[in-house]
């Protein structure tokens, strides 16, 4: 069987959220699979320099060498061209993420859906995002495809409701957590721990948050909580905040609230973390809070908990499936329910022993090898 996928999104200079879930995915479906054959489509109009390597024999590369926009906005939009089924003469095409694309009528075809906070949320985008959402049409682009894949339950019920698609052509398939994720026993890794410290200057103690520095990851809110616990509690003045991501869109309102907080000097923003680097953040943090307002799927808590710590996460969307019982859970819109979830793991040795045991459980359930197995079942059938 022919196999074509859209590889576009592997193009990003800074990989992260959907990016990494597709690098993640392929390697080992290419891992399990050596009989179809995968012809990848991108897209660049000159070199690119971000795109990974596939060495594997049974894998093509196929480059298409338009400008983004006449590709997007010119062939695909308005003449539905080119095919890609046909012109890459596969048997079934495979999207990973939603995209402007041409498809025959009646291909078989697989997309993946990670949310649909930009219908649900509009006000959380930027005017230029909202307007490329616009463009894409995904209500449209979900019913062009002979089946939909759901990163999760919440997003599956999203699909249903806001594109209204039937439950039938749409099936969950849950993300994995990259086995690099894990608890270290920090002593043996003494040279890596002191480089990604100095590096980034991180104090002895702190509470992290990773994620693009957006509305909808309430970093604000975040920031509001650590002003909270500072007043609250003189005992856990020593613990910083740590913010790492890279800056999104509408972030204004978040740096604002940063630059009026009376403990300012104690939060630090890290700017966009390397992904061999965020193994280190996550073992050398004290707790992980991740108070989203609506998230697809929610990959930081995990990796957090694979790396053995507690977890603080927002009881809302998709994030009580992926975390279960292993997270404190709370209110993200409750300033006072996010501050009183710090104090408790903070000074409770029992609470955050359960959160990292909990927590290291929870983190085996979520398996880029299960996942695979699962996409390349739907894929042969």
């Amino acid at each position: 069987m022919k196999i074509g996928i859209d590889i576009r999104t592997l193009l990003d200079a800074r990989p992260s959220g959907v990016s990494e879930y597709v690098l993640n995915l392929l390697k080992e479906m290419f891992k399990l699979d050596t009989a179809n054959e995968y012809r990848l489509f991108y897209n660049c109009f000159g070199d690119c320099p971000n795109l990974p390597e596939f060495k594997q024999a049974n894998v093509k590369l196929i480059k298409y060498n338009y400008p983004n926009k006449v590709l997007n906005y010119l062939l695909f939009k308005i003449f539905n061209y080119p095919k890609l089924d046909k012109d890459l003469a596969v048997d079934v095409f495979f999207m990973p993420h939603l995209n402007f694309i041409g498809l025959s009528v009646g291909a078989k075809s697989l997309l993946t859906v990670h949310d649909l906070s930009f219908l649900k949320y509009p006000e959380f985008f930027s005017a230029r995002k909202n307007f490329w959402h616009r463009m894409v049409k995904a209500k449209k682009l979900l019913k062009r495809f002979s089946l939909v894949i759901a990163v999760s339950e919440n997003t599956k019920r999203d699909i249903m409701e806001l594109g209204g698609i039937n439950p039938d052509k749409v099936k969950v398939i849950y993300s994995g957590v990259g086995e690099e994720y894990k608890k270290l026993p920090l002593i043996n890794y003494q040279f890596s721990v002191k480089r990604v410290r100095d590096k980034y200057n991180l104090p002895e103690r702190f509470i992290l948050y990773l994620g693009t520095i957006e509305p909808r990851k309430n970093v604000d809110g975040i920031i509001r909580a650590y002003n909270q616990l500072r007043v609250m509690s003189c005992e856990l003045r020593d613990y910083k905040l740590i913010i790492a991501g890279a800056r999104g869109w509408k972030s204004e309102n978040i740096y604002r609230e940063w630059d009026k907080s009376a403990f300012k000097n104690d939060i630090k923003f890290l700017g966009y973390v390397e992904p061999d680097d965020k193994i280190y953040l996550y073992n050398l943090a004290s707790v992980f809070i991740y108070p989203s307002f609506y998230e697809g799927f929610g990959f930081p808590p995990l990796e957090a908990m694979a790396c053995g710590v507690p977890v603080v996460a927002s009881f809302a969307s998709s994030l009580p499936e992926v975390v279960g019982d292993a997270a404190l859970m709370v209110d993200p819109y409750n300033i006072n329910d996010l501050a009183g979830a710090l104090e408790k793991v903070l000074v409770d040795e029992n609470l955050k022993n359960k959160l990292i045991a909990r927590g290291l459980e929870q983190a085996k359930k979520f398996s880029w090898r299960e996942t695979a197995r699962a996409y390349l079942s739907e894929l042969n059938g």
